[in-house]
């Protein structure tokens, strides 16, 4: 291996090379955008993890896949002549220029003195920047339909708060929450399952309203919860595997003791 540090244009020309129709990899050539999208979602989650195991010796290398990807990206569009590499990083920085105009104010990346600003200025001036930008007057064009579930209700609701449809307070929404759990108490007694799904998709999206009404990412609560299953659960395994029984041999008030045992653990170090 060269001693030799690689720069980003070598990441360029590894990338035409893996693509190149003749000398390239099989696999890279026959790949298009839509293949190599679930590769795409796997290394954002990837990096998501690193981050939140606070393994930062490993993020580096996981950033690095995840940068592989938007360069995957560019080579197939350069391949199709739509446009390069160099174009989207052009038009990157052209728009975060102009959305910054606190930092440059004369509209260019080297000259100009910065004006000070609150964060919450900041994050309106930003908001009314997107605005003027978009082509479409409709409120709700821009949320992507690929966001998760959760994540996108947050974001229609945001856009839709911005144009005064919202409860005046949390209170509100905690009230319709109320009122949707027992819409699907009701669908649920009734056996349908197309009303079951519609309720509790009603449900969830009033409970992504708590969660920007409280200013709560709900993706990062779902996985926090997720990671305190995975705890309290090991414990319940644990405790099963060290008895010398099955877990046939064990009633349900018996293993929710063991999980109990595992909530007062988690309390006693803290």
């Amino acid at each position: 291996m060269s001693e030799n540090r690689y720069n980003f244009k070598d990441l360029k020309l590894l990338m035409s090379r893996l693509r190149d129709p003749e000398t390239g990899c099989p696999w890279d050539i026959r790949q298009s955008y839509r293949s190599i999208v679930p590769h795409t979602l796997e290394e954002v989650y990837e990096v998501i993890d690193t981050i939140e195991r606070e393994d930062y010796e490993h993020l580096s290398e996981e950033l690095g896949d995840l940068l592989f990807q938007v360069v995957f990206y560019a080579q197939i569009a350069s391949d199709e002549d739509r446009f390069s590499l160099d174009d989207i990083i052009h038009q990157l920085v052209s728009k975060l220029i102009y959305r910054h105009p606190h930092v440059f104010p004369d509209g260019s990346l080297h000259g100009g003195s910065a004006t000070q600003m609150t964060e919450a200025d900041i994050q309106h001036q930003w908001e009314e920047l997107k605005q003027q930008e978009k082509q479409s007057g409709k409120v709700l064009d821009d949320v992507p339909n690929a966001l998760p579930g959760m994540l996108r209700a947050k974001k229609l609701q945001k856009k839709a708060a911005k144009v005064g449809f919202d409860w005046p307070d949390v209170s509100h929404v905690i009230d319709k929450a109320y009122e949707e759990l027992a819409e699907l108490k009701e669908a649920i007694a009734e056996g349908n399952p197309q009303e079951i799904e519609a309720e509790l998709g009603d449900l969830l999206f009033v409970l992504a309203n708590v969660a920007r009404h409280t200013k709560v990412d709900p993706e990062q609560a779902v996985r926090s919860t997720n990671k305190k299953f995975e705890r309290r659960f090991g414990h319940v395994e644990q405790s099963v595997v060290q008895s010398g029984k099955g877990w046939n041999e064990y009633s349900l008030e018996a293993l929710d003791a063991f999980w109990n045992e595992a909530k007062q653990l988690e309390r006693s170090v803290k």
